[in-house]
């Protein structure tokens, strides 16, 4: 606290002390001003008869800008600090637990995003801004499974720490995330997102073949992607209902973690890309 305020009164009174020297005035204004800066304007306007109202404005806007500087920087550092008092284990677990919450939202946002995509009829110019989505995509899911490995490793290595605090919320994460359902979703997440892509660089690269009928190899290699494609979408659409169902559930009786999970939007059917 007090990071710019000093600094101001110094120079504040400092400005008193000179100008009571220059007026001759009491010089013990410039110690008052040091001890109590709000006494200033009673200063200015009484050594000061002309300009003292400009004077007064400079003083306030000064005061104002230093008082929110103050706030501002108290507010940082205040959260820079604020497990500064707790365990290392805990603070590690608090990192690992913001990581956690951001990957899980960052890959919430993509999904929600790539269900809106897949309902649009994408045309020869978005093939490659769809397959470098869909790789962006990918690299979400796998930031969001190392924090999801990371968190759980960390309460196995410490598990005694927890223990003894009593912090059962971590084992609640540990246990969604290790349930076969929610494996199985993203196992079926990352078999759709394989197909997707194979089915678009499949269509990038014989764009003109597929739509003019030229070749039947390669009208029937098209129909195999898509079958695949369209399998993959079926498979995690069914994986994805399991998953909605067993989290409603798990929440309902641990709700204390319902933000470290998948949000509720995450739940509509992808659609087929056409």
């Amino acid at each position: 606290m007090f990071y710019i305020y000093f600094p101001f009164i110094f120079i504040l009174s400092g400005l008193m002390f000179f100008e009571c020297k220059r007026r001759s005035l009491p010089k013990w204004w410039a110690a008052v001003v040091f001890a109590a800066p709000v006494t200033t304007p009673y200063f200015i306007f009484k050594s000061r008869k002309d300009h003292s109202l400009i004077l007064l404005m400079i003083f306030l806007v000064c005061f104002f800008l230093v008082t929110a500087g103050e706030i501002f920087i108290h507010s940082k550092m205040k959260a820079k600090y604020k497990y500064a008092n707790l365990p290392p284990v805990t603070r590690q677990l608090i990192r690992y637990s913001e990581i956690l919450k951001q990957t899980t939202q960052s890959l919430d946002n993509g999904l929600v995003k790539l269900e809106q995509q897949s309902k649009v009829h994408s045309k020869s110019y978005k093939l490659e801004q769809n397959i470098v989505f869909i790789n962006k995509i990918r690299q979400i899911m796998y930031d969001n499974q190392a924090a999801i490995k990371q968190i759980i490793e960390f309460v196995e290595n410490h598990s005694d720490f927890f223990t003894q605090k009593d912090l059962q919320w971590v084992y609640e994460i540990k246990q969604f995330y290790s349930n076969r359902i929610v494996i199985a979703h993203f196992k079926s997440l990352e078999n759709y997102l394989d197909t997707f892509e194979t089915l678009l660089r499949f269509c990038l690269q014989n764009l003109d073949a597929i739509i003019n009928a030229e070749s039947t190899v390669h009208l029937k290699n098209y129909d195999e992607y898509y079958l695949r494609y369209r399998r993959a979408v079926d498979s995690h659409n069914w994986s994805n209902v399991k998953r909605i169902q067993f989290q409603n559930d798990f929440t309902k009786r641990y709700p204390e973690i319902k933000e470290y999970l998948p949000a509720k939007r995450q739940t509509e059917a992808l659609r087929l890309w056409e």
